[in-house]
């Protein structure tokens, strides 16, 4: 599950029964930090999220400073806080224990959507420490003159490029994909991950084929 952390309304008590909903049913949660700030991060880990995306990554020295508030010392600093989320609310047995755990269990993903993340996408995506790599294809196209359109070659040979970087450093890429064609097309090029539609998607979409259901034979 994918929490959009940025942009949508969560409390802190939703955003915390969220992931804990998501846990008790097997799910783990990777949730878009709204900012680059150790208590933010924190919080995020706290809940029991299992991997932080970084917006708008742009430098190799912002992805260096989320690697620190995401790993425990000596690799880190993040603060030891068990007893929440992070451990289903029961307080570890064996410290030590947890904390490698955590520290193997938590993901760092960048989020590349702006054009200096491009120009500084090699020394981004060859940081060590990085798990994924996810191209927003929507404010990319924005920055890259194509708004809207993240299918244009100006837009796509670009995410094209970063793809191959991925490749190059074995670590994954994904995007969003106008369409399961389009999906189709990443995935023969080499994409792994796909953030797909949110639940008002969902929603709407099951909702239009239940009525067109109906629609069909009440006439």
């Amino acid at each position: 599950v994918y929490l959009e952390y940025e942009h949508v309304f969560f409390s802190a008590t939703d955003l915390a029964d969220t992931v804990l909903a998501a846990r008790d049913n097997g799910l783990p949660v990777i949730a878009k930090t709204p900012q680059l700030e150790r208590a933010e991060v924190a919080k995020l880990l706290e809940c029991g999220v299992v991997g932080i995306q970084l917006p708008r990554t742009e430098t190799r020295a912002q992805v260096e400073t989320l690697l620190d508030y995401l790993k425990f010392p000596p690799s880190g600093t993040r603060a030891a806080a068990p007893g929440y989320g992070n451990s289903d609310f029961v307080v570890p047995e064996d410290a030590r224990a947890w904390l490698q755990e955590q520290d193997e269990e938590v993901s760092l993903v960048i989020h590349i959507e702006t054009k200096k993340a491009y120009e500084n996408a090699d020394e981004i995506i060859s940081t060590p420490g990085i798990d994924m790599v996810y191209v927003g294809p929507g404010d990319f196209s924005v920055e890259l003159g194509q708004p809207g359109n993240p299918e244009h070659p100006e837009v796509r040979g670009p995410m094209a490029e970063i793809l191959a970087l991925c490749k190059q450093y074995e670590v994954p890429f994904g995007t969003t994909a106008i369409n399961a064609e389009a999906g189709r097309r990443w995935v023969e090029e080499g994409a792994l991950f796909f953030e797909a539609a949110d639940e008002l998607e969902f929603v709407r979409e099951g909702a239009t084929n239940l009525v067109d259901a109906y629609r069909g034979f009440i006439g």
